[in-house]
């Protein structure tokens, strides 16, 4: 009851404190286009479902991306059907007046971050899955278009993690159906 209202309000006061100190002092003329360009990368998922459609098409990466399109699926629906709805989190600027968003105003709700979730979905499964930079880079690329939810004023933190943690989860599970299914037979 009371203790668990006190707790969400903390943290509710937190996740606006840090977009607040993000908005004052990290947005500069110069980083802006960049975070608006890769954003635009996450919307929808679809840099992701095109990079999964790619890993598809070739022999040897062909597990790698029906993993991270299972992982992305399965994190679309966890996210945006089902606790997008249940918690049903105002975003940012609905409920903070000196946060001002950079890009068009998304209407769902904010928690948790479907871009980052979309994102280190696929990402975390070419960490596991690709060698060397090329389950590297995506990871890192997951990372800005996670943080360029909190830069463009669109997302609180605790949205972006709470993305990130179930795409974590995705992933993890994702990559052992894999393993378990198309594992060689002993025979």
């Amino acid at each position: 009851g009371i203790h668990m209202n006190t707790f969400l309000q903390s943290v509710q006061n937190l996740d606006g404190e840090i977009l607040l100190q993000i908005q004052q002092h990290l947005r500069t003329d110069m980083l802006t286009p960049l975070m608006k360009f890769v954003t635009f990368l996450g919307n929808g998922g679809w840099f992701w479902i095109v990079l999964c459609v790619l890993l598809i098409c070739f022999g040897k990466t062909r597990k790698t991306g029906v993993t991270a399109a299972l992982s992305l699926l399965s994190g679309f629906l966890i996210t945006n059907l089902l606790i997008k709805n249940a918690v049903a989190r105002p975003r940012p600027f609905d409920t903070y007046t000196q946060i001002i968003p950079l890009i068009t105003r998304p209407k769902d709700y904010s928690f948790p971050s479907g871009h980052t979730c979309a994102s280190f979905a696929v990402a975390l499964v070419c960490l596991r899955m690709l060698p060397g930079k090329w389950g590297i880079l995506p990871v890192v690329l997951a990372g800005m278009i996670a943080f360029s939810r909190l830069y463009l004023g669109v997302h609180y933190p605790g949205d972006v993690l709470a993305g990130f943690l179930v795409a974590l989860l995705t992933s993890t599970v994702a990559c052992r159906l894999m393993r378990r299914t198309f594992s060689p037979q002993k025979s």
